[in-house]
Formats: C-alpha cells, structure tokens, sequence
C-alpha cells in the first residue's frame, strides 16, 4: 500500500492554545476523500501544514510515499478557499507565471493556459485584468491555477464556492475526470450534498482531534440510524409529539426522521395517519449530514 498522504501523529499549537492534536489520517490514490468538521475544528491547519504554510510541531506527514518537502509538495494542487489570484496582472499573464513557476516550458505552460481557459470558457478573457473577473471567474481561474501543473494530489477548499449550478457542474465533471485518471483528492467543504455524491471515505475531526475516519458506508453502518424521509401536507408542529424520534430536521412539509435505536418505523407510519397526509414516507440509510450533527452536536 501506498498512500497518497499520509499523516501520522501530526500536532499543532499557537500560544498555548492545541489547534491538532495527534492526528492520524491516511488518504488511498484515486480516492476522493472529505475533509470534514465544524468551524475551528482543524481543518484548515491541516491543510496549511500539508502544503508547507505551516510546519507541525510533532509527528510526520508524507506526499506519495515520500517525506513531505518542497521538492515532494510539486506533486500537489492546492485551491484555497480565499483566492491567492494577483489582480492587476492579466489572466493569461498570470497564469503563464503560474505555470513557469511549477517549472513548465514556455510552449508548454502556453499549451495547458490555452487548453484549460477554453475548457472553462475563459478563452475570451485572457487579456482581462483578474480585477474584472466576477467572484464566481476568480474561482473558475484559481482552479486553472491549481491543475496547471497536472498533480497527483489535489487538495480542494470549499471549490465550488461563487460557482453557479452550471459551472459547478462542469467543475465536478472535471475533477470526476481526474479521479478516473487515479488522481487523488482531498475535499474539504461544509455542503454534505458534495461529501455524500463525491467522496469515497471521510475524515471527520473535531477540536483537533480525529472523530471518525474511514470509508463512507463503513461510517454510515457504524454510526447511523434509520431515517425517514417524510414528505406531508398538514401542520408540521404534530412532528414534536411522534414515537421512537431522535431528532427531526424540518422544512416546510418535509422533513428527515432519525429514529431512535429499536424504534419501529412502522409506528411512526401508524402515529402520522389521520393526522397528516402523507405524500412520501420513505425509510433510508442515514445522510452524512445527519452523522455529521450527531457527532459533533447540533449546536454550538
């Protein structure tokens, strides 16, 4: 086995105050995998020491089998969550130096520019000033950015953020093909909808410390309870009052059941007739999401 990174007993520290404590945490190649916790949890200086930002205070991190060095770190793609993007240089100025600074050739750095602006519908705006780029074309060039280099690691903070639904689709198409190619990422994102359609394990840390980690079906059948996936018409207050109930994520005439352990769902059928009317009751595996909140509390 030879996994793409690797962290072992990896510990952080500011002023007293323990950001990571010992953290183990193993990313498979050709894997996606999600970087997951609340705010303040650690994510973000795992990510900081993995790239080099910081350095760890004790333990061991290593990219493809190798220790992690600046040399080994050119192996990697990193797209932060705020853009690192030099506004007043032109898009294809910038991202030529980019591409000389990962040590491309000048007909080949100017092939992959080429190549990627037409694939994200920049080809246009090459001879624009980053300045006059909308939040959602930074992030579209901030990725650029991150692939030019074609690396085998890529490290991905909240990617889709400022894109709408149609370049978020055409981002995740092309990372899904870069997993196809036995790429490797590590996702880090607060929208479990993503988790739950694009990665294959999880590593969910809280206050520092490692909470759960492992592939997703293995966390849902350890960790999960039944949910009911209930669709109605009716007044949604009578929810509070049903049977075998853990806890109950609301909308306007939906909601998520996550029943309790033992309980029967078919009483939870039973206790909804008569009452409302119910338009879909559906019995499913439980969201990461619901995981998620259960783990690390649903309020802070």
């Amino acid at each position: 086995m030879n996994p793409a990174l690797e962290l072992r007993g990896v510990t952080k520290a500011y002023k007293g105050h323990q950001a990571l404590h010992p953290l183990d945490l193993t990313v498979e190649r050709g894997r996606v995998c999600g970087l997951l916790g609340p705010n303040g949890a650690g994510k973000t200086t795992t990510i900081r020491m993995i790239t080099g930002i910081l350095m760890p205070d004790t333990g061991s991190i290593h990219l493809m089998g190798e220790p992690c060095t600046s040399a080994s770190r050119l192996r990697l793609g990193y797209l932060p969550e705020e853009h690192g993007l030099y506004p007043k240089m032109r898009v294809g100025e910038h991202l030529e130096f980019i591409g000389a600074l990962h040590g491309l050739d000048p007909l080949e750095r100017r092939r992959r520019v080429t190549q990627w602006l037409e694939r994200l519908g920049l080809a246009d705006r090459a001879k624009q000033k980053v300045e006059e780029f909308s939040k959602g074309m930074q992030q579209k060039l901030q990725f650029i950015a991150t692939v030019l280099h074609d690396p085998e690691l890529l490290i991905l903070d909240e990617p889709f953020s400022g894109l709408d639904p149609g370049n978020a689709k055409l981002l995740k198409d092309i990372l899904m093909e870069f997993v196809a190619k036995g790429r490797t990422l590590l996702l880090s994102t607060h929208r479990m909808e993503q988790v739950e359609m694009m990665c294959d394990d999880i590593c969910l840390i809280d206050r520092g410390r490692l909470i759960v980690g492992g592939p997703i079906a293995e966390v849902k059948k350890k960790y999960g309870h039944d949910t009911v996936q209930l669709e109605f018409d009716g007044p949604g207050e009578m929810l509070d009052a049903l049977p075998g109930v853990r806890r109950i994520d609301r909308y306007a005439k939906y909601a998520e059941v996550r029943m309790a352990d033992g309980a029967d769902p078919q009483a939870l059928y039973d206790a909804l007739a008569g009452r409302v009317r119910v338009r879909r009751f559906a019995l499913g595996e439980p969201s990461i999401n619901d995981i998620f909140l259960e783990l690390t509390g649903a309020k802070r």
